[in-house]
């Protein structure tokens, strides 16, 4: 018993040491890395400091937040309704919501993005207008996201009805409701705490990926960035005056999304 005890005391002290041990490591990778970017004679911090409150780049952070709420509000409105269609009993509908989902999320964003951007090769005209009039870089950006993102949010609502047990459902219907009525009655205020959580860490990764619209210059935070240093050529120091605003809008999605999951485990 005493071998046992001096073996597990042994034990402990090594994995102590061990931890700290590589910790310390990391803190001095992080630390020099840190140094070395801060000192570096060809980062200029006056051009950072300069550039963070700009006209161009507080202009872009506009777009980026109008980006990522327009398409959480349209990738909500198909998303809820491709749920719908998948959790339907009509073969059809069911069939079609999971070819959308199936193509949308197989085709990556920035493909998407393109793709409606250069819409006018394919169609030169939509109704009596032509089609660059019409599908403009932020309009593009809309339809790429929004389209992209409700494949996601499909699945994530679906999620959450099929957390609700089906017995309740089957309940419903046996007082008289139709199903719609269950659905809209029992379902979604039961399948609303399921999906607050995933839904904010969603809203975080469509605030990130704005800025793959860049690629068609449409306005945003990165597109505004890119601009600036193609005059200037201070790549880094823009690349940071970037970096830096989407730590802070991330930080800000962040608390919001803790919030949202405190809310929903109430």
């Amino acid at each position: 018993m005493l071998d046992s005890l001096h073996t597990l005391e042994v034990v402990r002290r090594k994995t102590f040491v061990s931890r700290w041990g590589t910790g310390a490591v990391l803190v001095a990778v992080v630390g020099w890395l840190a140094v070395t970017v801060v000192t570096s004679p060809n980062l200029d911090w006056v051009v950072v400091g300069e550039y963070f409150l700009s006209t161009p780049i507080i202009e872009g952070i506009g777009t980026t937040l109008l980006l990522t709420f327009a398409t959480l509000g349209i990738g909500l409105v198909l998303g809820a309704a491709l749920a719908m269609m998948r959790q339907s009993r009509n073969p059809v509908a069911g069939a079609a919501a999971a070819g959308y989902i199936w193509f949308f999320r197989g085709v990556p964003l920035v493909v998407q993005i393109v793709f409606w951007f250069n819409l006018a090769l394919l169609f030169p005209t939509l109704g009596f207008a032509e089609t660059n009039a019409v599908i403009t870089p932020l309009l593009a950006a809309m339809l790429g996201l929004g389209l992209h993102e409700a494949a996601y949010l499909a699945e994530i609502i679906r999620g959450g009805f099929l957390a609700v047990p089906r017995g309740q459902v089957d309940a419903a219907l046996t007082i008289g409701m139709t199903r719609a009525q269950a659905t809209r009655v029992i379902v979604l205020p039961q399948s609303v705490r399921v999906i607050l959580p995933a839904l904010g860490n969603q809203f975080i990764l469509i605030l990130k990926g704005t800025s793959l619209v860049s690629v068609i210059g449409g306005g945003d935070l990165m597109t505004r960035a890119q601009q600036v240093y193609g005059q200037n050529y201070q790549v880094i120091a823009l690349l940071l005056v970037a970096t830096g605003w989407y730590l802070i809008l991330v930080t800000i999605a962040g608390i919001g999304q803790r919030f949202l999951e405190r809310w929903a485990a109430a």
